[in-house]
């Protein structure tokens, strides 16, 4: 357990610019500055979260390779025992992922196995909470159940700096999010800063260290965490304290930090540093003063989310989320991301993304292949199915509207 008012690091942040002739070097000095081995027991294994949001590659929006193999390189020059972890999650696929964001290609090349927590065998155990939840025994009332894997053992969280549909932004606490809880994770959605709460007093409670190490080399501003602009800002992150470095993350996008509710509940529960004030930054402290002019916007998929969760069609959110008809939420993501937004907008945006230094560098990896899909056979497949479940979840909508009045 983590000693949440004195833990290594709390309230503080290192910072770097970098660029890509240094930046695996780079990020050993930045773990360093952090106080990393303060953070994570040597005894300890030490879990990598590997972020994937989408399987396809597309800038700022899943752990950059780069930023694997620089946390890799001097976690194991330091003589960790290392494991990376993915989750599943319906709208990706993660097999998928880690190759195309060439995340399988950097673990190979350093003999760092894997555990995939969605894999038969995998145990998952029910998680008795030291202090009570704000709302996770009410969203999940049969218990909460988590990897027991993630039990007892460091964990270094790897997200990206980037914007988010829900949260305004995303990083190192809502990067838990995949790896601690099961495909019912979208139940929560309505509730998603109290949940992220949750979920860091959890990760307290059960690891023996944290760490985050973030990267914005790429970031992602809009409507995250995939359908983004994205844009070079060659800034490097990391922090014992989730808290705290999501909060400089927000402050350099252009978010007052303590108006995101997740940081401020976490920082009023004692959780880290919310509070830009308190916090100390150490490396390049002058970039901790930038401010980006970020902005969160929605996409057409999750306006109808929201519009669920917190709009007009709230009385439904249980048949639409909780029941059989819970597939066509899957096939609305897929048919708008995977056969309209990236074919017809993200494809471009990839193309030019990889003519700068850092999409050059992300060609370098592996066999310098990028993959960039387009409108396949079985995405138009998918994309039929999904068609029709929606058209399906439409009627019954209409039905339940019609009986109701």
């Amino acid at each position: 357990m983590i000693d949440r008012r004195s833990f290594p690091g709390r309230g503080k942040v290192a910072i770097l610019r970098t660029r890509p002739e240094t930046v695996v070097e780079d990020y050993g000095r930045l773990m360093q500055l952090a106080g990393y081995r303060e953070a994570l027991p040597q005894d300890k294994e030490t879990l990598l979260k590997i972020n994937i949001s989408w399987d396809t590659w597309y800038p700022a929006c899943s752990t950059a390779p780069w930023q694997l193999e620089g946390v890799i390189q001097e976690l194991q020059g330091a003589g960790y025992a290392l494991a990376g972890v993915h989750n599943d999650t319906v709208v990706v696929d993660t097999s998928d992922g880690e190759v195309n964001n060439k995340h399988k290609y950097v673990t190979d090349k350093y003999d760092v196995p894997c555990v995939y927590t969605y894999k038969p065998g995998v145990e998952w155990i029910r998680y008795e909470p030291e202090e009570p939840f704000l709302v996770l025994d009410e969203v999940y009332p049969e218990g909460v159940y988590i990897p027991k894997v993630l039990y007892d053992s460091n964990v270094v969280q790897l997200p990206t700096v980037k914007t988010h549909v829900f949260t305004t932004i995303t990083g190192a606490i809502k990067n838990a999010f995949g790896g601690l809880l099961h495909r019912k994770r979208h139940w929560t959605h309505a509730v998603i800063h109290e949940t992220l709460v949750d979920l860091l007093q959890i990760q307290q409670d059960i690891h023996t260290g944290l760490f985050a190490v973030m990267d914005g080399t790429f970031a992602g501003d809009g409507p995250g965490p995939r359908a983004m602009r994205w844009h070079e800002k060659d800034v490097i992150l990391a922090s014992a304290d989730q808290v705290a470095i999501d909060a400089v993350s927000a402050k350099l996008q252009g978010f007052d930090p303590m108006s995101l509710r997740f940081i401020r509940l976490a920082h009023d529960k004692g959780l880290g540093v919310g509070d830009p004030r308190e916090i100390e930054i150490v490396g390049d402290a002058e970039i901790a003063e930038e401010s980006w002019g970020f902005v969160q916007q929605q996409t057409f998929a999750s306006k109808g989310q929201h519009a669920i969760y917190h709009g007009p069609l709230k009385p439904l959110e249980k048949p639409l989320l909780r029941s059989p008809l819970v597939p066509w939420s899957y096939f609305a993501s897929h048919l708008y991301h995977n056969v309209y937004w990236y074919p017809f907008v993200g494809r471009k945006r990839v193309e030019e993304a990889l003519r700068t230094k850092w999409g050059r560098l992300f060609r370098d990896y592996g066999e310098g292949e990028v993959v960039m899909p387009g409108m396949r056979p079985q995405t138009l497949a998918i994309a039929a199915g999904g068609l029709a479940a929606l058209l399906a979840a439409v009627l019954w909508i209409g039905r339940a509207a019609l009986r109701n009045r």
